[in-house]
């Protein structure tokens, strides 16, 4: 098969097109013919070695944990689904990668709805079940209100707009130019950076319930302070959470994720209207290295994806 990959650390440009074996579905699996992967922080780590996941690489390796496609191949023990139908979802995490690929095999999908491109779909899989897990530890339900600090990224904009679908009023901090976007998504925009007690209160929130850190840009102090307590607070991306008391998404998120029910959940919510991947560019697959490039650029209004040229 035809497969973006990588034979070595480093930039963009190590990034080839080339053919490599195609995988096949395990037990409780399908596989894919790809239309679309996404390109999360997580593959550009791991490609420039900077991931402690790096050095478990088998070279070459393809990047891309989020895919969507055509169901071609069943694994045993899969039901509700048959070749041909359209899915969207992820791979296993242990493997690190492999979407980016003419045939990508995935351990949790569901039915891509008409309302969602293909360079949603493709980019919806780790956000989607990652934003659903955080808002199951944090408790967010109707009521609630979530301060997310890193609302405009490719998984905080998600996360804002499912937890709205719970009924929750979410304040969501980004940049200036990020205020628009975030209104549009149903979360109320409040700037950026240090001083956040303060520029919340002049919002005349009287509360703030629970806390989300996506950005993990050291703002765990003071998201601790707007909530009034440690326990209010989880991070997915500041690992001295625990210094501050803070949970940390290793530990309240580890494990083979099973993200079957929040992308079951996106897919309703997106054919009401209620839910969209942002995605802030797709490039076609034999891009990959400049799709990768516009993935470490800022200001990150939802995703980057990748779609099927071959």
């Amino acid at each position: 098969m035809l497969a973006v990959h990588f034979n070595r650390f480093g930039p963009p440009d190590v990034l080839a097109v080339g053919t490599l074996p195609e995988p096949h579905a395990g037990p409780g699996q399908v596989r894919i013919r790809v239309r679309a992967a996404g390109v999360s922080p997580v593959d550009l780590a791991l490609r420039a070695g900077r991931s402690p996941s790096s050095g478990r690489l088998a070279l070459p390796h393809i990047p891309g944990v989020d895919a969507a496609g055509v169901i071609d191949e069943l694994g045993t023990g899969v039901a509700g689904h048959a070749v041909g139908d359209q899915v969207f979802g992820a791979v296993e995490v242990a493997r690190l990668g492999g979407a980016s690929a003419e045939f990508a095999v995935l351990a949790y999908w569901a039915a891509k709805p008409p309302s969602m491109s293909w360079p949603e779909a493709g980019a919806a899989g780790t956000s989607v079940e990652t934003a659903t897990r955080a808002l199951d530890v944090l408790g967010v339900r109707e009521g609630t209100t979530l301060l997310i600090d890193g609302a405009a990224g490719g998984v905080g904009s998600v996360t804002v707009q499912l937890a709205v679908a719970r009924g929750a009023r979410v304040i969501g901090t980004g940049r200036r130019e990020s205020a628009a976007f975030l209104t549009g998504l149903g979360a109320i925009p409040v700037g950026y950076g240090p001083g956040l007690p303060e520029r919340v209160r002049t919002l005349g929130v009287e509360r703030v319930d629970l806390a989300l850190d996506v950005a993990g840009a050291g703002s765990l102090p003071e998201l601790v302070s707007i909530t009034g307590t440690p326990a209010s607070v989880l991070t997915l991306a500041d690992f001295t959470g625990p210094e501050l008391g803070v949970r940390v998404s290793v530990g309240e998120l580890g494990g083979e994720p099973d993200g079957r029910h929040g992308l079951a959940l996106a897919a309703t919510l997106s054919g009401e209207g209620r839910f969209r991947v942002p995605v802030r560019e797709a490039f076609p697959m034999s891009w990959a290295a400049a799709a990768h490039e516009a993935a470490a650029l800022g200001p990150r209004h939802g995703k980057i994806a990748l779609t099927a040229d071959w």
